[in-house]
């Protein structure tokens, strides 16, 4: 396993949401990064995504526009899965979809060397399934990256049954060198986060659904009330409502009706509002 020192470049599999989030953040921490999307499209879609969270940190003046170029310049787009061959420690953040992510995990697996750590930023899936179709299981590891990315303080470490406890190590590290605070979970379904946040999410729906309050007043109180940033249904848009249906789908299979998903947001996804990316959700934006 290559150490923290030995980290220059870091690649990231998937240039979504998640993928260009964790891209910047990498690059604004002096890494060089490799972002590989299947196609050259979504790439320029990742690539356009960062500069407009950067010009967003430019007109804060929390940075400079020379030093937003800079991380723009420290990253390099592919749709060559061997280009990742030269990265030191990988990122997936690819679908949420087991046999996605097995099937990258396996390609990577013979594409980068054999002391390259896998790290996945799987919200929901089992790290011990997708280790299991390399040849390094105890290489691969989870690093949950929160929404959106640039901003959010914390990682989520998932460790796999066959994680080695020196790859914990240096995730941890890794994290924090990536300007993050981290937390520890055990390979089950949902994690610490989802497990939580996932019922959260559906209730406060439900509640809407069945006429409790405005959707308005729902996250207004549990803002108010519990002083969280965002209330149920302004964070599910947030994330995504396609995201939020899939992992609910997730825990129920795995966990039972505690975590069934909610109708309206079944219904919701099946028209196509899923929320801030398609500019109506539960709100229009």
């Amino acid at each position: 396993m290559r150490g923290l020192q030995s980290v220059d470049t870091i690649g990231v599999v998937g240039a979504g949401t998640m993928g260009s989030g964790i891209a910047q953040v990498a690059a604004a921490s002096g890494y060089d990064v490799i972002l590989r999307d299947i196609e050259q499209d979504f790439i320029d879609s990742g690539f356009e995504s960062i500069r407009s969270s950067l010009d967003r940190f430019v007109t804060k003046e929390a940075m400079t526009e020379s030093e937003a170029d800079d991380v723009v310049d420290s990253i390099t787009g592919t749709t060559e899965l061997s280009d990742l061959a030269a990265a030191d420690v990988i990122v997936e953040a690819a679908l949420e979809d087991m046999e996605v992510k097995q099937d990258i995990f396996s390609d990577l697996d013979d594409v980068v060397p054999e002391d390259v750590v896998l790290a996945t930023n799987t919200s929901t899936l089992s790290i011990t399934a997708i280790a299991s179709v390399t040849d390094r299981p105890e290489l691969v590891v989870g690093l949950h990256f929160m929404n959106p990315v640039p901003i959010m303080d914390g990682v989520e470490l998932v460790v796999g049954e066959k994680t080695d406890d020196d790859v914990v190590q240096f995730a941890h590290d890794l994290a924090a060198d990536l300007g993050k605070e981290t937390w520890e979970s055990d390979d089950r379904p949902g994690f610490v986060t989802n497990r939580i946040l996932i019922p959260w999410i559906n209730e406060g729906i439900r509640a809407y659904d069945e006429g409790v309050a405005s959707k308005e007043d729902i996250d207004r109180g549990m803002k108010l009330g519990t002083n969280v940033p965002m209330g149920p249904l302004e964070l599910a848009d947030h994330i995504g409502l396609d995201i939020c249906l899939d992992a609910s789908e997730t825990l129920h299979e795995e966990l039972g009706d505690r975590y069934k998903p909610a109708y309206l947001l079944k219904r919701k996804v099946e028209a196509g509002d899923l929320g801030k990316k398609t500019g109506t959700g539960f709100y229009d934006y």
